[in-house]
């Protein structure tokens, strides 16, 4: 079966966005759309997912949003994006699992105090310091992905609760907490709203 997972390692160029946005759209005209998507993510707990589930409840209902929350059991942080293709490739997933193996950090407590929309419609959780764990994290498994240390990447960590065409203007929220224990290795049936987890790995501490 044929892949369009491309994902990125240490001794390859990386391609410019836009190049990268072309080859996609031609592969998917030859292959069809990605069915399959691979990310690193931080989940919440189930308590801390049902209050999340709970506070974009109210704030639908609040600004009067018609988007389709983010089922319970789905909400998540990415961490980072491995790829989307056409099928789950062994190849690469042996790799990704190999090289984040490497990857050591305690666990940290993570806090989102606001709550907005994205400019693509997104609303979703942000914070600042208490969020600072997670940018750390994510930059050591960037790192072990790509085989060397790397600069630091563009990162905003956040939870996306729903999608709609109105945009929620930031605000302050109570702080919603948890502690970050490990990282999970996610599979997304793309257009089937099914996660598999994949892989797990524990943050020591």
């Amino acid at each position: 079966m044929q892949q369009l997972f491309a994902p990125s390692f240490a001794g390859q160029p990386k391609p410019p966005a836009l190049m990268l946005r072309r080859l996609r759209r031609h592969r998917e005209a030859l292959m069809g759309p990605s069915t399959d998507r691979l990310f690193f993510a931080v989940l919440p707990d189930e308590a801390t997912a049902a209050r999340i589930a709970e506070k974009a409840r109210h704030l639908r209902l609040s600004h009067g949003l018609t988007g389709k929350g983010v089922r319970s059991e789905h909400l998540h942080v990415t961490l980072c994006h491995v790829g989307d293709g056409i099928g789950l490739p062994r190849d690469v997933v042996d790799q990704v699992k190999k090289r984040a193996a490497g990857v050591t950090m305690p666990s940290f407590r993570v806090s989102f105090d606001r709550a907005g929309s994205f400019r693509n419609g997104a609303l979703v959780l942000r914070g600042d310091d208490g969020t600072i764990g997670l940018e750390i994290l994510q930059q050591r498994l960037s790192d072990a992905l790509d085989g060397q240390p790397g600069r630091a990447r563009p990162f905003t960590p956040h939870v996306t609760m729903l999608r709609d065409s109105y945009r929620v203007p930031e605000q302050r929220i109570e702080p919603i907490e948890w502690t970050v224990r490990e990282v999970v290795l996610v599979h997304s049936l793309l257009g089937r709203t099914t996660h598999r987890h994949i892989a797990r790995w524990s943050l020591t501490g």
